[in-house]
């Protein structure tokens, strides 16, 4: 089980709006997981451990607040710390359906809808935001009835207009994409995905929707904040990672599945992005391949 990737069946009941869990240990001993329902995970003392969300891997600090979306992998290892002291963990999952579609829509509840949507990549709180949210974090746990329900509700608009919000997996490995922000971002999209094992021209993309290329170049720039070769090799690197986690397919054969033209432009592209190669990416997850 330790070198599987676990489906985590959570306490949460039909009618209930949230569950909050805050515990003392030893080290992180659950495995890597993923459930249907949102997740806020704050950490202290773990220094040196390591956080795995999705396709992403890094060594985390003296204090950790991530949220993690919907059936997007998770979890955390004890790595290089040294378990001298005692790590809290507070965790708090909430299901999708407690906010229905009509409420988000509403202006007022704007950030708390991006914020959901983000989610869907795994969301790292900067330091200043754990400084300004973790007095409530420690609160909510010790209140009860509708007064935890109001302070989980105030929690959550903290987080969603908080600076410095890091987007942790790349845009193509969360199973379902909520980042569209425009009907044509979304059919570029759905066009990528269909064809990044080919090759894909930027006039091309562009003839999709309509617009000039310079038009074109600038909207992808304005929506997703990269380039759009940068763009299309984000969402080839979700699937390479993917399929280094979930296949036993050698390196080769994923970097010309994805639409790389060569191993080392594939292994080059990858290191900027990941920080590692692919053969030490797969090798940091320690043999996980099965989804249970």
């Amino acid at each position: 089980m330790k070198n599987q990737i676990h489906r985590e069946i959570t306490p949460l009941q039909e009618n209930d709006c949230f569950l909050i869990f805050d515990r003392e240990r030893n080290a992180f001993t659950f495995p890597i997981h993923f459930h249907p329902e949102f997740e806020i995970t704050f950490i202290h003392n773990a220094k040196g451990g390591k956080r795995i969300v999705g396709d992403h891997i890094a060594e985390i600090q003296e204090k950790e607040l991530v949220m993690v979306g919907p059936n997007l992998y998770h979890g955390w290892e004890n790595y290089k710390n040294t378990g001298k002291e005692l790590l809290h963990e507070i965790t708090i999952q909430f299901p999708r359906e407690l906010f229905d579609d009509n409420i988000l829509n509403k202006n007022i509840l704007k950030p708390i809808r991006e914020l959901f949507n983000n989610a869907n990549r795994g969301i790292l709180f900067s330091a200043d935001t754990i400084r300004m949210v973790e007095p409530k974090l420690l609160a909510l746990s010790q209140k009860r009835g509708f007064d935890s329900y109001l302070a989980f509700q105030s929690l959550l608009y903290d987080l969603a207009i908080s600076r410095d919000q890091q987007l942790l997996t790349n845009l193509s490995f969360q199973r379902q994409s909520d980042f569209h922000n425009s009907e044509r971002i979304e059919l570029i999209y759905k066009y990528v995905q269909d064809n990044y094992h080919h090759k894909i021209k930027l006039e091309d993309a562009a003839g999709l929707v309509n617009m000039s290329v310079i038009s074109f170049s600038r909207l992808i720039k304005q929506r997703t904040g990269k380039s759009f070769i940068d763009f299309v090799n984000e969402i080839r690197l979700g699937i390479a990672t993917r399929l280094l986690i979930e296949t036993n397919k050698s390196i080769g054969e994923i970097c010309f599945d994805c639409g790389f033209n060569n191993i080392s432009n594939f292994n080059r592209i990858f290191k900027k992005k990941q920080d590692c190669t692919p053969s030490e990416f797969r090798m940091n997850f320690n043999g996980i391949k099965n989804v249970l």
